[in-house]
């Protein structure tokens, strides 16, 4: 493997990696100190993609498009909040799913009534369009390299919001102890609805910078959900940093074995064979790290509560 190749993959890696995090950090969050399973997490996604998508194509401008698809977003993330999760709080976990489930099949046909089977075009901005050098002989897009940075930038702003501000502390509270924390005077109504609000900006994020790179489609939040997931369970749930550490361990293994493992099986076999089996063990051996993190640490391996 020469070092173009490992450096795309790193890079790769990390891009895809920043960007479940920006899934997972809000999910983790509302996980961990609302106890709340939130399977609609991923739909929130899914329409802050088709939201940039469309103000887009109604401005002209991807970045108005952006800015626009986050505020919306983040308005539906508090309605839902405020008219649907709160009555779900109290319930059991079972309750939580199948409402949540439920929300994700409401959210696919209403994204199927509004913008069509078809996919949509999301283009990338003009002024990122271009490949950078990086060295000599190694080119990188421009574009992948935005979503790099843009994922730092937010996993350093939410890092120190988290550990250095006073509603970090709340936080940090609700996810150690709610009751605690409530009986100490924190309003834990507002922090939910600012968690909710928070989640669905990332989402929207996520879905925007990463719907310029796949497809905006009906259905494209439940794949990423999975391993929004995967992440949490990996990093330690209400954990930033577990879900940043968890998130870029998946994004690195799922990145390097899709990309190594089909060229190394068709040593051996059939390209068929191999363009089939890789992808398939490359998605396996995401849960094999999952499994192998648990054995060894239950709590993930960076727990809030630790």
């Amino acid at each position: 493997m020469d070092s173009s190749l490992l450096a795309d993959l790193v890079l790769n890696g990390l891009q895809f990696g920043l960007m479940l995090f920006l899934l997972a950090a809000g999910l983790t969050l509302v996980f961990g100190i609302m106890d709340f399973i939130n399977l609609a997490h991923g739909s929130l996604y899914m329409i802050g993609a088709y939201f940039t998508a469309s103000f887009t194509l109604l401005t002209g401008s991807f970045w108005l498009g952006l800015l626009l698809s986050v505020a919306a977003t983040v308005v539906v993330g508090i309605v839902l909040e405020v008219l649907v999760f709160r009555r779900l709080y109290h319930r059991n976990h079972m309750s939580q799913v199948l409402a949540t489930f439920a929300l994700i099949l409401i959210f696919n046909e209403s994204a199927r009534l509004i913008w069509g089977e078809q996919p949509l075009r999301l283009s990338t901005p003009d002024i990122l369009s271009q490949p950078i050098q990086l060295w000599s002989g190694f080119d990188y897009s421009s574009f992948r390299l935005f979503i790099i940075g843009t994922g730092l930038a937010v996993a350093a702003l939410l890092y120190f919001i988290v550990t250095k501000t006073r509603i970090g502390m709340l936080v940090r509270a609700g996810a150690s102890n709610r009751e605690m924390a409530t009986a100490m005077g924190a309003d834990i109504k507002l922090i939910f609805t600012s968690l909710f609000a928070v989640g669905a900006a990332l989402c929207a994020i996520a879905g925007a910078l990463l719907g310029s790179i796949l497809s905006v489609q009906v259905g494209m939040g439940e794949s990423i959900l999975i391993l929004a997931f995967v992440v949490i369970v990996v990093g330690g749930i209400g954990s930033i940093r577990g879900a940043l550490i968890g998130s870029l361990l998946v994004g690195g293994v799922d990145t390097i074995s899709r990309t190594v493992l089909p060229p190394l099986f068709r040593s051996f076999m059939s390209p068929e064979a191999a363009s089939n089996l890789g992808p398939a063990l490359a998605s396996i051996l995401i849960y094999v790290l999952m499994a192998g993190v648990l054995f060894f640490k239950p709590e993930g391996l960076f727990p809030a509560r630790s």
